[in-house]
């Protein structure tokens, strides 16, 4: 039976990503203006709701069999589906309530929205003419939203025999909901590859920046590291920063026999030698973990720190570039939020000084890694 029931799975998995599409980018200069103040990033931050918006519309009006075809999945788990939609719309309103409130300073893509039905409506009118000063923008735009909707909504189909971030499992976990309009946690997963490692690179950028993120460690590596150098360089290492784990290895813990000790020898390994930096967090390696895991983790003292602003950086099919521009449009959709950078991929140092440049005059914040996730 136990044969059985793990074939079955295989079978639905190999079925559900036989075909994977190319991670939605954006080329952000199709916008036509600079994100220079607080009110140009309303401004655009409007747009992209609006755009996403219509896609997500657009996707209700597809059946069973359309919607199956168009994620490229022969099964799909429609209620998870709708229940990811839903809280879509319930943030997307939200937000567009939070980038309104510049519309006395700039009124571009400032429509009358009270309520869901109200967003939906002009969700549904939403289009741009040939003569707009944002033409060049609309198709790209339309393009990514739809892409980055099915890269969502595949996520949820495959629930719960694949779990993501895209739901949560209880109060024990978080991703960046909770933030405040316009705050930002930089998050760094390690990533499955063994080299190359940027974790240097980054910690440094970090300090002279003035900023700091939450490191997620595998415990393996953490005891290679501490082979070949001091306790006190690895501290140096992680100066001003906060260290969570990722377990001993960088694999799935939703059906891993040894995930708990995996978990707990990486936390033990990490707060006795880093206890200045360590934080009470675990990141599941692609989101996925077990359902039925509260108790473990609340008797560990951990809270689960997923995300929700996904670089794609992780396949190597994007530039740095190309990554830190999704991420740049998918800040301006959610207005806040986790990033998840990997610390194993070259395009990280590109990408998040690209990033830090376009955003600083845009009013938006940084959130200190001990306050992150919270």
């Amino acid at each position: 039976m136990r044969i059985a029931l793990l074939f079955g799975a295989w079978l639905f998995s190999a079925g559900a990503l036989a075909a994977p599409n190319e991670p939605a980018t954006l080329d952000r200069s199709t916008w036509p203006e600079q994100l220079s103040s607080p009110t140009l990033f309303d401004v655009a931050s409007r747009a992209e709701i609006l755009a996403f918006s219509r896609a997500l519309l657009d996707s209700e009006g597809l059946d069973e069999t359309a919607l199956k075809q168009r994620l490229g999945l022969r099964m799909i788990n429609l209620e998870a589906i709708n229940a990811v939609r839903e809280r879509m719309w319930l943030r997307l309103l939200a937000n567009y309530g939070f980038a309104e409130q510049s519309c006395d300073q700039d009124a571009s893509f400032c429509f009358l929205v009270e309520d869901r039905e109200t967003l939906r409506q002009q969700a549904a009118k939403f289009e741009l003419g040939p003569d707009s000063f944002y033409t060049r923008w609309a198709e790209p735009s339309r393009e990514f939203h739809q892409r980055y909707l099915d890269e969502q909504l595949r996520k949820a189909a495959l629930l719960p025999q694949t779990s993501s971030e895209v739901e949560l499992f209880g109060d024990y976990e978080r991703n960046g909901e909770p933030l405040h309009d316009r705050l930002f946690v930089l998050s760094f997963d390690s990533g499955a590859n063994l080299v190359p490692d940027h974790t240097a690179w980054l910690t440094e950028y970090l300090r002279k920046a003035n900023l700091s993120g939450v490191f997620f460690v595998l415990g393996s590596d953490i005891q290679s590291r501490l082979a070949q150098q001091s306790v006190a360089q690895l501290q140096q290492l992680y100066a001003r920063q906060c260290v969570g784990v990722q377990g001993w290895q960088f694999r799935s813990h939703s059906h891993w026999q040894d995930w708990q000790y995996s978990v707990t020898r990486s936390v033990e390994l990490v707060k006795n030698r880093l206890p200045d930096n360590y934080v009470p967090l675990f990141r599941p390696p692609n989101g996925q973990r077990r359902a039925d895991a509260a108790g473990f983790f609340e008797a560990q003292g951990l809270q689960v720190a997923l995300w929700d602003i996904d670089p794609a950086d992780s396949t190597r099919q994007l530039t740095g570039e190309q990554s830190a521009q999704r991420v740049l449009t998918l800040m301006l959709l959610w207005r806040h939020g986790v990033i998840n950078f990997n610390t194993r991929q070259d395009g990280v140092k590109t990408a998040l000084p690209w990033l830090l440049a376009r955003t600083a005059q845009s009013g938006i914040g940084w959130e200190e890694c001990r306050q992150a996730f919270r």
